[in-house]
């Protein structure tokens, strides 16, 4: 089994992000908010990709700006 952090995600190759848990009561942290699919690389990823993309704070908050305006 691979280690997850040995997995390193080309933020290039990640589209189609879409967002979910967006609660508008908590503007402006979001602190809800996931991505629930992405694609990677023109797949899709996969729900160990998922989680570590999730992990990263600063690119759901993008992924939720973009997503909201």
């Amino acid at each position: 089994q691979k280690d997850k952090d040995m997995i390193n995600l080309d933020y290039a190759k990640i589209s189609d992000v879409e967002v979910d848990g967006i609660d508008t009561a908590d503007y402006p942290d979001f602190c809800d908010a996931f991505i629930s699919y992405a694609e990677y690389d023109g797949r899709e990823m996969t729900d160990e990709e998922l989680d570590i993309l999730n992990e990263d704070s600063e690119f759901v908050y993008s992924a939720v700006e973009s997503h909201l305006y």
